[in-house]
């Protein structure tokens, strides 16, 4: 069953490859959707996949680049939109 979730990651998470990262991480699970950088400094991903798929992307997620310092990740469950493919788009 595929699930839907936000993420807000805050701490050096900007500058550091992160969208890269976590573009990686979610193309490898298999995983579509978006990740973005934000004006307050966080960076928001949003993710469609299958369960295991979305809860393995979370935990690399909590952990980050080796440039990066993740100090805090918020998940929400979001509903589906259908996302076709995993893009940077800000």
């Amino acid at each position: 069953m595929a699930i839907a979730k936000r993420f807000l990651v805050s701490g050096r998470v900007q500058g550091v490859f992160f969208r890269a990262f976590t573009r990686d991480v979610a193309l490898r699970e298999g995983l579509t959707g978006t990740v973005r950088n934000l004006a307050d400094g966080r960076v928001e991903a949003y993710v469609e996949g299958p369960d295991a798929a979305v809860a393995a992307f979370e935990r690399e997620l909590r952990v980050g680049p080796p440039a990066a310092r993740v100090d805090e990740v918020a998940a929400s469950s979001e509903n589906p939109v259908g996302a076709r493919d995993f893009r940077i788009t800000g």
